[in-house]
């Protein structure tokens, strides 16, 4: 009788072995079916970055559940309307001062982000948290960053190319409803990035 007890025993964890082993492929193809719905182009390059598909995955989880701790909020219309305010002049600075406009544009993309509830931290964290709730405008943020302070960052084409790149994250911050909708992708192109010196 005792060997009836031990055979049920090893059909038992059989079963929930091979009820394991096909269940963990079903899981992990549906965590990558979220992650890319969600973060869109930045998937693509979180695996370039990373190098690997899983490494990409682990840093994208981690990045979306530190920004899911946050106190994200819309804009109310004062703020909004402020903040276009500021934008319009901050534009207009461009005639004059190229470098001063551009500048200026970067506090006003840092500061939305702050009134939204986003920490100010460094630029690779910031790129990071907005790519969780704007995975289709982040990389303007970084072709912004590059034109901004890059090889050509004191030409005046590279300094327009900026502002036009802050712009589109800028717009994205003020119009943002609620936090933790699906991103959707944007009707503009990918941005163009700088070409770097040889």
């Amino acid at each position: 009788m005792d060997w009836l007890i031990w055979v049920a025993v090893v059909v038992g964890i059989c079963l929930v072995v091979l009820a394991t082993a096909s269940i963990i492929p079903f899981a992990r193809k549906r965590r990558t079916a979220q992650l890319r719905d969600a973060f869109g182009p930045e998937y693509d390059r979180a695996i370039e970055e990373y190098g690997s598909k899983e490494r990409a995955e682990l840093e994208l989880q981690r990045r979306r559940e530190r920004v899911g701790r946050l106190r994200l909020r819309a804009l109310d219309a004062d703020e909004r309307q402020r903040f276009l305010v500021d934008w319009t002049a901050t534009q207009a600075q461009f005639v004059d001062d190229p470098r001063a406009a551009v500048d200026r544009a970067s506090s006003l993309v840092d500061d939305a982000m702050e009134a939204r509830g986003f920490p100010v931290a460094d630029f690779d964290r910031r790129v990071e948290d907005i790519s969780v709730e704007h995975p289709y405008v982040v990389e303007h943020y970084r072709a912004a960053r590059e034109y901004a302070h890059g090889d050509g960052a004191g030409k005046t084409e590279d300094l327009r190319q900026a502002m036009v790149h802050y712009r589109e994250l800028f717009n994205e911050l003020l119009n943002a409803q609620e936090p933790g909708q699906i991103p959707q992708p944007s009707s503009r192109a990918r941005p163009q990035q700088p070409r770097r010196a040889s």
